[in-house]
């Protein structure tokens, strides 16, 4: 297990130095980060919306419901949901979410373009496939989820805001001022470091499983899901050494 482990690490560090080899062509890869950005990026802000937005409702009621007693104030409703949006929900499990829709489409690509020979095909035309294919996926969705991330925040505290006007558990003056209430701008940045790290594995990892996929349509399937599984494990594994380096 552990030589295999081994193995897969040794691989994929030989395939990201490909990756981020000089590009053949530049323009080339510019116009494809844009259709990168497109595919990947976009097309999700509908599901990054919708979550979010009804996560953070409910984590302004699980708040409201949870403070009974009148020696804390309600401005704690706000407050806590900016910290659990801010910190550790959108940056942390929109990426585990985004893991399963654009690293399964990643996978899933490039493994199908594998199995047919296509990857082989551009090989042969003194294209590097690996820098063609996979690093403009990278640098599009490096680029996009901080903005995904960014959005999330907002939608889940307006989330949490309409939830607490709606249920009249928690006045607008009151969640307002939660949310203001010792704001540290650091919060943003440690949430957009961590975002920009996730996307990374997101690409890199569904990517090499992709990449080095062999068989059929069944071993493609496999690589997708395999590609979508450690992802998740690695943000898991990551989020764990970020928090301890960048709030120690």
């Amino acid at each position: 297990m552990l030589k295999g482990f081994l193995f897969h690490i040794g691989r994929y560090i030989l395939l990201m130095r490909q990756v981020f080899k000089r590009p053949e062509k530049q323009s080339i890869y510019i116009r494809q980060i844009m259709v990168e950005i497109d595919n990947l990026g976009l097309d999700s802000v509908g599901i990054v919306a919708f979550i979010s937005t009804f996560m953070g409702a409910v984590l302004c009621i699980q708040m409201a419901f949870n403070i009974d007693t009148p020696f804390i104030p309600l401005y704690t409703i706000g407050f806590v949901t900016r910290q659990s949006v801010v910190l550790e929900f959108s940056p942390t499990i929109i990426s585990l979410i985004l893991a399963g829709k654009v690293g399964s489409r990643v996978a899933s690509e490039l493994g199908t373009m594998r199995v047919t020979e296509q990857i082989d095909a551009i090989e042969i035309i003194g294209i590097n496939p690996a820098t063609y294919l996979i690093f403009p996926k990278i640098i599009a969705v490096v680029l996009i989820n901080p903005i995904l991330i960014t959005m999330s925040m907002v939608m889940a505290i307006m989330g949490g805001w309409l939830a607490g006007i709606l249920t009249g558990l928690v006045p607008t003056s009151e969640y307002v001022y939660g949310i203001k209430a010792f704001f540290e701008s650091y919060d943003i940045i440690y949430a957009l470091i961590k975002t920009v790290v996730f996307a990374f594995l997101i690409v890199s990892i569904s990517g090499y499983h992709g990449y080095y996929t062999k068989g059929g349509a069944l071993e493609v399937g496999a690589s997708s899901t395999k590609g979508v599984v450690h992802s998740s494990i690695a943000i898991i594994v990551f989020n764990l050494i970020l928090t301890q380096l960048l709030l120690s």
